[in-house]
């Protein structure tokens, strides 16, 4: 029986991998909108503690990103569509951002930090329904402001465990940067989203009682490797369907499926 239990649980993990890892090099997600409420599904079915789960889910998510960020930004590189001077003026931000981000979640309370998951997930289904077209003038601000951005991003991204591309796309899009450089960029942003925030959490959940075995404060080792190795499979993949046909619609339908996702989260 707990055999079969353990082949069930890497294999949920697997299509989680799979899931995110597709959908991460596709719209330029992290992929936190869907790991963190299955994993955190996974985790409440093997009994560990209620407080504990949705962090756990948070902190995985995060260093997951970090693989799926480095094999999804090498395909959008590979077509010219990661904007690197973008990615050095958000990048300091974004680091000072998500170290307080995983700090505040940190003293949350779990239920707290699932409502404010929901929300996140509602807010960011709505922006992909919506496509408002910014003024042909308007560009990227100035440094401080572009790092207040950058602060911004990290600061919401670690307390959902999100790549930070529900924050960051449509900015650059509102800045007039095209849909396609503006996903290849977002994955970029992933990497020290996902570094600073993980080492966070990790610092963060340091002996704390009833933490299960493989974890390292906050942060969930068996469902980091096996997650790992599937995303980091499909990201480029996604990558290359994003090239080849117009996202827009599909993003459409995603957005009703993270609907259901902040009402499950909501009601739990």
């Amino acid at each position: 029986m707990s055999s079969l239990l353990d082949f069930q649980l890497v294999l949920g993990l697997l299509l989680i991998g799979t899931c995110t890892g597709f959908l991460a090099g596709l719209l330029g997600i992290g992929g936190g909108m869907i790991m963190v409420p299955f994993v955190t599904m996974i985790l409440a079915a093997k009994g560990y503690p209620a407080d504990y789960t949705v962090k756990m889910a948070v902190a995985t998510s995060l260093a997951t990103i970090a693989f799926t960020s480095l094999s999804s930004v090498r395909a959008h590189h590979q077509r010219g569509a990661v904007l690197w001077p973008v990615v050095k003026v958000l990048a300091p931000g974004i680091l000072v951002g998500a170290v307080l981000g995983a700090q505040i979640a940190h003293a949350l309370p779990g239920k707290l930090l699932g409502v404010l998951f929901a929300l996140f997930v509602a807010f960011s289904a709505t922006q992909m329904f919506l496509n408002r077209k910014p003024r042909p003038s308007r560009t990227l601000p100035g440094p401080l402001a572009t790092f207040g951005v950058g602060n911004l991003i990290g600061l919401l991204s670690a307390l959902v465990g999100a790549g930070g591309a529900f924050v960051s796309v449509p900015f650059m899009t509102w800045c007039n940067i095209r849909i396609h450089d503006a996903v290849g960029t977002s994955s970029a942003l992933g990497f020290p989203i996902a570094v600073a925030g993980t080492a966070g959490y990790v610092y963060a959940g340091l002996g704390l009682p009833e933490m299960p075995a493989g974890s390292i404060g906050y942060l969930y080792l068996p469902g980091l490797a096996v997650i790992s190795v599937a995303s980091m499979a499909m990201a480029p993949l996604g990558a290359r369907t994003a090239h080849r046909m117009d996202i827009q619609p599909l993003k459409k339908v995603f957005a009703v499926v993270l609907y259901c996702l902040a009402a499950y989260f909501l009601l739990r």
